[in-house]
């Protein structure tokens, strides 16, 4: 930048210097920065948008590895999750079944996760909305496998006591009827002998002389020995057996006990006897099964010591009768 500026003078025929003023300088050394400031700002946009470094390259190919990464990933998650699904449906419709085992609640399984800010720290992010689906799934997936695996130390457990299960299972009849002709009345809607309408009744009747043996049909505890041998209502004389896992079992119008309450007993091992006590209209006994603390068909659970051919028998006969004994 040419630092002076001349004018002829025609008077004396010669070059004059012309000096600029301090504003003219401070104009021209802004303006000329200005200028280069612009031109400079123009390279550098130019630059970042249409030039890429080695170090750029190398960011864009990891990013786009990345993308691939979670998309790969995201199907990974898809098949474990069906996995989880069949495990869970083995579970719950195999294994405790066999043992005797409530289902886990579908509740409990796809329980939700945190709130609706659990994955903001994520919403900035490009491709935002595949990583926080993929970041969902992989929180879903570790909940269920983590309660998949509670599960089967649940189930480790109830195998390890499947044989105590099973000696508790209230699994033969309650009294000796291998010619099953002391069947008497079954599970179902019958006609009351006293009231003569249909209600439902809620066991199994056997006809038996009074003083038969009465045998516990499970191991277990005994829960309740209640009643009165002079009343004509209800159970009357009754024992109520638990056997743990659920299961409790009820003998109803005794005679007379064999055992005390608090006493453990073995399947088989005699309780009390056969009596005509409470709502009884001859001597019998009124067997029940509850389950859960719900009365079950005892029917059902009568296979311990019949065979196929007895048990279907033992079925068809107590299905047939029209009124109880009770």
């Amino acid at each position: 930048m040419a630092k002076k500026k001349y004018k002829f003078n025609p008077e004396t025929l010669s070059y004059e210097t012309v000096g600029l003023t301090l504003k003219a300088r401070i104009w021209k050394w802004i303006t000329y920065f200005s200028s280069s400031f612009a031109l400079a700002l123009i390279m550098v946009v130019l630059f970042v948008n249409f030039y890429e470094t080695p170090r750029s390259k190398a960011i864009k190919r990891e990013n786009k590895q990345l993308l691939t990464q979670y998309e790969l990933l995201s199907k990974d998650l898809n098949k474990i999750e069906n996995v989880l699904s069949e495990l869970q449906q083995r579970d719950d419709n195999i294994y405790r079944v066999i043992f005797e085992a409530e289902p886990i609640p579908s509740t409990v399984r796809k329980a939700g996760f945190g709130g609706s800010n659990k994955y903001s720290h994520l919403e900035g992010l490009s491709n935002a909305d595949l990583v926080i689906e993929t970041a969902k799934k992989l929180d879903v997936v570790s909940k269920e496998a983590y309660i998949q695996s509670k599960s089967y130390d649940e189930v480790l457990k109830l195998a390890l006591n499947k044989e105590k299960m099973l000696a508790a299972l209230p699994a033969i009849q309650p009294i000796t009827n291998k010619d099953l002709k002391r069947i008497s009345s079954g599970w179902g809607y019958r006609i009351h002998p006293i009231y003569k309408v249909r209600k439902m009744h809620w066991g199994q009747d056997f006809t038996a002389p009074i003083g038969t043996p009465i045998f516990a049909t499970g191991d277990g505890e005994i829960k309740e020995i209640t009643g009165s041998n002079r009343s004509r209502v209800g159970l009357g004389l009754h024992i109520k057996l638990d056997h743990g896992y659920g299961y409790e079992t009820v003998y109803g119008h005794l005679n007379g006990f064999n055992v005390k309450r608090g006493q453990k007993v073995k399947r088989g091992e005699i309780i009390g006897y056969v009596g005509n006590s409470g709502g009884s209209t001859a001597p019998h006994l009124h067997y029940e099964v509850h389950k859960n603390g719900k009365k079950v068909n005892p029917a059902y659970y009568m296979f311990k010591d019949l065979t196929p051919q007895e048990y279907d028998k033992m079925i068809a006969i107590s299905s047939n009768i029209g009124q109880s004994l009770d």
